[in-house]
């Protein structure tokens, strides 16, 4: 293929999950249940605390973010992954490729600034209760949940200017189950390098930052927990952020394992299991480990059914 003529590519070809066709109709039945378990969990987050006054406060207000985030970065990507399931079609526009890898980056870069701001305001619950009104107000929480969604939607405008320039001589065929950065340079006979050093100068700013900012809270909160006197009282202080120190290991070690690395080491296989990890398993975790065994949310809940049944 001619390298110029390249650069005009009007589509790609996403390989899917497998090729065996008997695995086709169990693999679409599992991603469509859990599709559907994840909008259900998540809607009901947003729902609850949406209509519970006295879940306006500025830890739920970063979790109903976070809910949002995760029913729009699924969104992204199984419905499409679902069609290619079903109809065995698998060619996606270069335009819907280069939008669905734009917020496929941009949701995550939201979701690292929102899981540190809710790393932050646990620290403030613990380790300065008394300040908590002052120092995470609703005005303080709001302007935190802007600033992520800002940052995150502006963060992939690079990546996406340098990937649309770039030459995809070496084939049209994306192997993985959609448009990711790693396949995408991998496919390309151009020089990859300036994108690979946006990503690394970027990711790492933004990932490290944020991770630096989560473990100092944790660390902070570990130290007042262990200060507490009663077995009681360090279980209740615990309790209150296990949830997140869960789901924050999950989405970093997911994270780390698939980008903070050169695309020359980027393996099919092993990135598409962690890639159905950070998209599949962290949004149908995180409404039940977050929010669902939150008695607060419980009662929300109940009020919401009542209202309903009335």
């Amino acid at each position: 293929m001619n390298p110029e003529a390249s650069r005009n590519v009007t589509e790609f070809s996403i390989h899917g999950l497998s090729e065996i066709p008997q695995h086709q109709l169990p693999i679409f039945v599992t991603i469509l249940l859990l599709y559907f378990l994840i909008l259900s969990g998540n809607l009901i987050v947003i729902v609850v605390i949406w209509g519970s006054s006295h879940l306006h406060s500025p830890m739920y207000i970063l979790l109903l973010n976070l809910s949002l985030i995760d029913i729009a970065y699924t969104s992204n990507i199984l419905p499409k992954l679902l069609n290619i399931l079903l109809t065995k079609r698998k060619a996606i526009s270069f335009v819907a490729c280069m939008v669905q890898l734009y917020f496929f980056i941009a949701l995550a870069s939201i979701e690292v600034i929102l899981l540190a701001a809710m790393g932050y305001d646990r620290y403030i619950a613990i380790c300065q209760p008394l300040h908590y009104t002052s120092l995470m107000s609703q005005k303080r929480c709001s302007m935190m949940a802007t600033s992520a969604w800002v940052i995150g939607l502006l963060d992939p405008t690079g990546h996406i200017l340098l990937v649309s320039k770039l030459s995809f001589c070496v084939s049209n065929h994306i192997n993985h189950f959609f448009c990711d950065l790693s396949p995408l340079l991998k496919i390309s006979c151009s020089d990859t390098f300036k994108v690979e050093m946006l990503n690394y100068i970027v990711g790492s700013l933004l990932t490290l930052s944020t991770f630096l900012l989560t473990l100092i809270s944790y660390v902070l909160i570990i130290f007042t927990i262990l200060k507490i006197k009663s077995a009681k009282g360090r279980h209740k202080a615990f309790s209150t952020c296990s949830s997140h120190l869960t789901c924050i290991s999950i989405f970093y070690g997911t994270i780390i394992c698939l980008y903070m690395r050169p695309a020359s080491s980027y393996y099919p296989e092993q990135d598409k299991f962690f890639a159905l990890l950070y998209i599949v398993l962290i949004p149908l975790l995180n409404p039940i480990i977050y929010s669902l065994r939150n008695h607060d949310l419980y009662i929300g809940i109940k009020k919401i059914v009542l209202k309903l049944t009335l």
